[in-house]
């Protein structure tokens, strides 16, 4: 068994307590429009063109065995109607500037690469973050994995969407430490003109966790002019929940626009800004319900 990982970054400070190691997972049942991490919506292997970095050596064209590469005068390109995916451009790239998201990790394979961060865990207080995309979309080896973990005494943060079916958190509360759970809107309507899908599961699946007693830390992505009148309506709902441990506002930024046009993917990113007091008007209105809410840029 296998997982598809888009990326691993390590002494981590925002996905929970201590130094942390995150591994996003690639695959989401989402399509936010203001998605940070563009490289982990699609469940395969991408090859991004960094430009910057092409130095138009022409290696990439010379050994792809279909043609599908082609040299413009400022980079690389590909035409993906002829690529079989071999990644030989990727392979030879002298630069870097052919960069490939998606690998392949055995869970022993991931388990060794993550226990090397062991020291940093114990005397940070911190641990492992799986996150995404959505880390649950490959249920089977995020149990195997985050069990692994736990028998070597590694917490494990989980960082989901929460639009997953009730039985895969049922596998997955043994082995969590605290579930990071996004909660962007809470009214459907908004929620699917914003991620492409309603939040029907989501919130049933979240009263669901609380009902299990799990520790839970709330994370609002803060879209001004999208999702920013949901706040009253996320803290009405959460307070009547009980049992959140915390609710961390996210500051919103465009700085991911370059990922998509490495990709080849439409920029879906607002052409708005939430700024420090926008988060602190926000993070008022949770805490006037009772919330332990906290500004994101700061915590």
């Amino acid at each position: 068994m296998k997982g598809m990982i888009s990326g691993i970054k390590r002494m981590e400070i925002h996905d929970g307590d201590g130094l942390r190691t995150t591994v996003f997972f690639k695959g989401c049942p989402l399509k936010c429009i203001w998605c940070h991490n563009p490289e982990s919506i699609d469940y395969h292997k991408q090859i991004a063109i960094i430009k910057n970095k092409c130095i138009l050596c022409g290696t990439c064209r010379s050994v792809c065995p279909h043609g599908a590469v082609y040299l413009t005068d400022k980079c690389s390109q590909i035409d993906f109607s002829k690529c079989v995916k071999c990644f030989d451009c990727v392979n030879t790239c002298p630069t870097g500037a052919m960069t490939l998201y998606g690998k392949e990790y055995t869970v022993n394979e991931l388990v060794d690469i993550l226990m090397q961060d062991e020291p940093f865990f114990k005397n940070s207080g911190g641990g492992v973050t799986l996150s995404g995309g959505e880390c649950l979309a490959q249920p089977d080896f995020v149990v195997e994995l985050a069990k692994e973990l736990y028998q070597k005494d590694i917490r494990v943060n989980i960082d989901t969407c929460g639009f997953v079916k009730q039985e895969i958190f049922d596998r997955m509360i043994p082995y969590t430490d605290v579930f990071l759970y996004d909660m962007k809107a809470f009214d459907t309507f908004v929620h699917k003109q914003c991620t492409g899908q309603g939040n029907e599961i989501i919130l049933r699946n979240l009263k669901y966790l609380v009902k299990k007693g799990c520790k839970i830390e709330i994370r609002y992505p803060l879209v001004m002019g999208y999702n920013d009148k949901e706040c009253e309506k996320i803290a009405k709902f959460l307070s009547s929940l009980g049992g959140i441990t915390k609710v961390k506002v996210l500051q919103y930024h465009k700085f991911a626009g370059s990922r998509y046009d490495a990709l080849g993917m439409v920029n879906t990113l607002p052409d708005t800004e939430t700024t420090y007091d926008d988060i602190e008007h926000a993070v008022n209105i949770l805490k006037s319900y009772g919330l332990n809410a906290v500004n994101g840029i700061n915590n």
